[in-house]
């Protein structure tokens, strides 16, 4: 089957899922979450396969939400310069975040393979927080981790039960509040992924881990994914799925004063690259 944006191939037991949308750094479209979920349901009725790598073509894994897209997904206009802008109803901003929040999310934590994330360069935004829910993280040294979609506004809203199961609430916050990033070696010291090895050793590092990992047997791997299910339950992360998409649409209508930053209206009056690099310039002292 053919997906947009997004390149499945099988190797043995091993299926392979890649954003492709390099020419856009892999940002993570509506279409390519769509087709991304596809995929995983593809792989999980195939009964060959035993794991799922997910990586990315081109410059690197993903830099997150594409920002020439973000809130336009619901709908949105800019207005022109002085006029309000039409509200978007809450039942579309509703439907859009719980198809990705809840639902995609729920798609790769609860996957019945083993899943595996790949990333080199740049794992940066929502696509951060999706590699959050895979199994195992393997990441080249140079890569680079963070939620930097919180300098839109979002002060904090990128925190999830499931990071802080991860790193603990003390880092979580500090990445989800201040939006900064963090390379591999330090992202496995705060237990956020598995391994930081050599760029050109990533390859094989993940093949081979994949095909330890399809040595197990399927009904052994199927149990131990429902167990794992039956633990995030008690742990109350599928929970927190949900709380976070809610909580995504309510920050969404957000106001801001006349004195305070807005990513929107400086995308509106200055285009996506110069707002882009702009709010990393205001917000540089949260980089440390």
């Amino acid at each position: 089957m053919d997906y947009e944006q997004i390149i499945y191939e099988k190797q043995g037991q091993i299926a392979y899922i890649t954003l492709n949308r390099p020419e856009k750094l892999n940002t993570v479209t509506r279409e390519m979450f769509t087709s991304w979920g596809l995929a995983i349901t593809e792989a999980e009725r195939d009964d060959d396969v035993k794991v799922i790598v997910v990586k990315g073509a081109g410059r690197c894994f993903s830099a997150g939400a594409p920002l020439d897209q973000v809130g336009y997904v619901y709908g949105m206009k800019d207005p022109k310069p002085g006029e309000k802008g039409g509200k978007v109803p809450m039942r579309v901003k509703i439907d859009f975040d719980r198809s990705l929040f809840l639902e995609f999310f729920r798609r790769v934590l609860l996957c019945r393979k083993i899943t595996i994330f790949q990333m080199h360069k740049y794992c940066l935004g929502v696509a951060f927080s999706i590699a959050m829910h895979a199994d195992l993280l393997i990441a080249d040294e140079e890569c680079q981790f963070g939620h930097v979609e919180e300098r839109l506004g979002l002060a904090g809203l990128t925190l999830m039960p499931i990071m802080v199961a991860r790193c603990g609430l003390t880092k979580a916050l500090d990445l989800c509040l201040t939006g900064k990033k963090i390379d591999a070696k330090q992202a496995v010291e705060w237990n956020l992924i598995n391994r930081a090895v050599p760029a050109q050793d990533l390859d094989a590092e993940v093949r081979a881990l994949a095909e330890g990992l399809a040595l197990y047997p399927k009904d052994g791997i199927a149990i131990a994914k429902v167990g794992r299910e039956l633990l995030y339950e008690t742990m109350g992360l599928t929970r927190g799925m949900m709380e976070h998409y809610i909580m995504h649409t309510f920050q969404t209508n957000r106001v801001y004063g006349p004195d305070e930053y807005n990513a929107f209206k400086e995308r509106r009056d200055k285009g996506v690259k110069e707002m882009a690099h702009g709010k990393h310039d205001l917000f540089k002292a949260l980089d440390k």
